[in-house]
């Protein structure tokens, strides 16, 4: 890893970051949790520098490339939580890598940044509000559909975390250290004026995450997961991005979420309930 040691993992195993008894294992081997991944991506492409060191310019005009860069991506993470150590080391070089190669220059003022602002795909700042939004949102989601996260859970997770966001370019010394400050730093970062949707990430939005090309059979699930999305995202986002609610969607979402929680995820058997990367035997709670 460049010469550098990831910060100690509480529960690395000695074949990869974390064992079966991580919290970033324990939650994101849920198949519910998937749904967070609308969310998150939404929060970070409401970042403007978010925006543009995660999707270039030529990946956000072709949805087929914005996909396939999705996909990686989420492949990186999987390697990172579920893979081997060594997967994992030669997986962050190459993240790190590519980073410090994309750069570039904001074409119009926003928020807080005058137009022709430079920016670049390794700042801490980016990197860090891409970790953020992964973070809120599978502790939310978890919380919602699968049961709410005691608040020593919430800080092995986010420990974990910071793990992955070392591998992945972050200095220890530019994250929250504890589940506090995270939430402060989430909460004071969706108040404040760096959060502007702009017109170019609202379409991306649009064709990538909220209406992808997708067989028919499959719509309703897209829908769905799109009126999920939007009942967990902050009002102000969800209007930014075009989302709708119609009256009666937080009521059904609500049931739906406590249905989830207390009739369906309890009998769900472990091949159906964990994702092909959870461990086969299910852990102490």
């Amino acid at each position: 890893m460049d010469g550098r040691s990831p910060l100690a993992a509480p529960h690395a195993s000695p074949d990869g970051l974390f064992d079966d008894h991580a919290m970033i294992r324990r939650v994101h081997r849920e198949r519910l949790v998937m749904l967070h991944g609308p969310r998150a991506l939404l929060l970070q492409a409401a970042h403007p520098l978010a925006f543009r060191g995660f999707w270039s310019a030529t990946e956000v005009q072709e949805t087929a490339l914005a996909q396939a860069r999705l996909r990686r991506t989420a492949e990186a993470m999987a390697t990172a939580v579920f893979g081997s150590a060594s997967d994992a080391e030669r997986m962050g070089e190459r993240i790190r890598a590519v980073h410090a190669r994309i750069g570039g220059r904001l074409s119009e003022a926003a928020g807080p940044w005058p137009a022709g602002t430079r920016w670049r795909a390794d700042d801490p700042e980016l990197l860090l509000w891409i970790l953020a939004a992964l973070v809120d949102s599978a502790m939310l989601v978890h919380d919602r559909f699968v049961r709410p996260l005691r608040p020593e859970e919430r800080a092995a997770f986010w420990r974990d975390y910071r793990v992955v966001g070392e591998l992945f370019g972050l200095d220890s010394s530019a994250v929250p250290r504890t589940i506090g400050a995270f939430d402060a730093y989430v909460a004071e970062t969706l108040a404040s004026d760096r959060m502007v949707v702009l017109p170019e990430a609202r379409e991306a939005a649009r064709r990538i995450v909220l209406d992808p090309p997708v067989p028919p059979a499959l719509r309703p699930a897209v829908e769905v997961a799109n009126l999920v999305t939007a009942t967990l995202l902050p009002r102000g986002l969800r209007r930014a991005f075009g989302l709708r609610t119609p009256p009666g969607t937080g009521l059904a979402t609500g049931a739906l979420a406590t249905w989830s929680r207390h009739v369906l995820r309890p009998v769900l058997p472990t091949g159906l309930a964990w994702t092909p990367h959870g461990s086969p035997a299910p852990l102490a709670a």
